[in-house]
């Protein structure tokens, strides 16, 4: 069986584990990005969620820049900053002055969704109107304000001109493929909680990417569930947490991440189990060899350019050697 060489990042969501606080959940946070760096991930990206009890991911540019100064050189980023909830300009200053004080380790993933419900976003928002069909403009506008000087206009982002921070654009349906596709942008599909349009989006996608003077060719990442254990009956226990995960956001409950259960069938509905495993359905999970073999039937399908994984591992001793066993795998080791 061939080596599957593919550069590997993490997407944290900054969960709020049962017995934590909010400041021990940001502190496991850094630590297990000081940990991925020491095995040579690619980069460490932190999400943004509002209004969430059981997630500290709302003010993402701070974790960010918290992050990066507890880290050497990983590449830290933002999977996403949810463009309808902010102003470019904002954006734009914040991440140019992060990229100034870190240079070429900062990475802006764009998404279009709130990342929370209707009325949180009703008071994010910056504007009453609906700034998610404002999206495409939104992101042209960073891109302005990243650029040289020649190409602004009167109002700036300082620091920012001439920074060129990359920006990828982030995508759960086919919209933003053809968004990404038409700017000539990396794009990044969000397959660990809504795989259903993953393969339509990673097609269109590559058959109407256009070349820009950010890529050449189609850049093409998909972020997964990766559980990775000595065993596949113990990645299968460990991996409860994550079903417990998606089973509140099924139900619309706010609970901790919670420690692995002996049978997570006494928890859930038949219809629950339906709803929650299908957001979870693209996962990579059991020994260093089973995961070997889906990751490589993974690839035979989709040839994707680089893998982003989220473990939901309640253990942080064991979400760290999660990712020390992917991390052996995409390494031939």
């Amino acid at each position: 069986m061939g080596t599957i060489h593919i550069p590997v990042s993490v997407l944290n969501l900054a969960p709020i584990r049962e017995g934590q606080d909010s400041k021990q959940a940001i502190e496991a946070m850094v630590d297990l990005a000081q940990a991925v760096e020491d095995m040579g991930y690619q980069r460490y990206w932190i999400a943004e969620h509002h209004n969430t009890s059981t997630l500290v991911s709302s003010a993402t540019s701070i974790l960010i820049q918290h992050t990066l100064e507890h880290t050497n050189h990983i590449r830290v980023g933002s999977g996403g900053i949810m463009l309808p909830n902010h102003a470019p300009l904002v954006v734009a200053e914040q991440f140019g002055t992060m990229a100034t004080m870190f240079p070429n380790r900062v990475d802006l993933g764009l998404g279009r969704a709130p990342g929370t419900d209707m009325m949180t976003a009703s008071a994010l928002r910056r504007s009453k109107n609906d700034s998610v069909y404002t999206f495409p403009e939104d992101v042209q506008s960073l891109l302005t304000y990243f650029g040289p000087l020649e190409q602004q206009s009167y109002v700036k982002a300082y620091p920012g001109v001439g920074i060129n921070i990359p920006i990828y654009i982030l995508g759960s349906s086919t919209d933003s493929a053809y968004l990404a596709a038409s700017l000539g942008l990396p794009y990044v599909f969000a397959s660990h909680f809504a795989p259903r349009f993953m393969e339509e989006a990673i097609s269109i996608y590559r058959e109407r990417f256009q070349p820009s003077e950010f890529l050449e060719k189609p850049y093409m990442m998909v972020c997964l569930n990766v559980i990775a254990a000595e065993t596949d009956e113990e990645a299968k226990w460990l991996s409860t947490t994550k079903e417990q995960f998606f089973l509140n956001v099924v139900r619309g409950t706010q609970n901790p991440l919670r420690p692995p259960v002996e049978n997570i069938d006494e928890l859930w509905s038949p219809m629950e189990k339906e709803m929650a495993s299908s957001m979870s359905s693209v996962t990579l999970l059991g020994s260093k060899e089973t995961i070997r073999q889906q990751l490589t039937n993974f690839q035979d399908r989709y040839h994707v350019d680089e893998i982003m994984a989220v473990s939901y591992i309640f253990d942080e001793e064991k979400q760290k050697r999660s990712y020390e066993i992917f991390k052996e795998i995409v390494d031939g080791k």
